[in-house]
């Protein structure tokens, strides 16, 4: 059992998730709530990573992400090392790829919030931050959970984007699914096993606890009612 890879994948996980989510909401709501041109496109642009080969986009911010592009030459000079190949490069892309598993999810929570209880919530003198704090989040909480649970199982097992622009360095880029992969071309198939089968537990007790706490939510929130 790798436990630097587990260790290192659940940190990837959750500093993803971590900056993912209030950008979601953020993003998320302007998308529910504005109307401009280009946005199918801008959505668009948010939903690729689900369609596009994980080579694909692991080549093009493996381009932009390297030591010859604008980004990873000032990279270089501020902090004296590659962004490819690093953790920090592997975080960056790991939440360019989550894109789609956050922001959807929330957009479509607050596109369910009833436009007229934003605008009671206006009407009462409620600023635009206090009625996003204690309207719309409140009734939003649902689908900023189910992007939560999406961004960390996704990025638990992502292997194709991974592989490219962090590589398989141990203790510094190999993921859980990286080391499986490795296990695997090695025929140590034991091993290969019992990481997945770790990985799995993760995941099921990760979805187990999401549900749990959602079931507890919607009791709550039927007696408030």
């Amino acid at each position: 059992m790798d436990w630097t890879a587990l260790w290192l994948s659940l940190r990837l996980a959750g500093l993803t998730v971590i900056i993912l989510v209030p950008l979601a909401v953020a993003c998320g709501r302007f998308l529910a709530y504005r109307s401009f041109h280009g946005k199918g496109l801008a959505e668009a642009a948010i939903a690729l990573p689900l369609v596009l080969p994980p080579s694909v986009l692991g080549f093009y911010l493996l381009v932009t992400l390297g030591a010859s592009s604008p980004l990873g030459q000032w990279w270089q000079s501020t902090f004296g090392g590659p962004l490819v190949f690093s953790f920090e490069g592997l975080l960056l892309a790991s939440v360019l790829v989550n894109l789609p598993f956050a922001v959807q999810p929330v957009q479509r929570a607050f596109e369910g919030v009833a436009l007229d209880l934003r605008e009671a919530a206006a009407c009462n003198g409620m600023s635009p931050l206090r009625s996003l704090t204690a309207v719309e989040l409140p009734l939003a909480w649902p689908g900023i959970l189910t992007a939560v649970v999406l961004v960390f199982a996704h990025t638990l097992g992502e292997f194709g984007v991974v592989l490219m622009v962090g590589g398989a360095i141990p203790g510094e880029t190999q993921t859980m699914a990286i080391a499986i992969y490795d296990r695997v071309q090695a025929f140590d198939l034991e091993s290969a096993g019992t990481m997945s089968a770790v990985l799995m537990a993760v995941s099921l007790l990760t979805l187990s606890l999401t549900f749990m706490l959602t079931r507890r939510l919607d009791r709550r929130v039927m007696a408030w009612r």
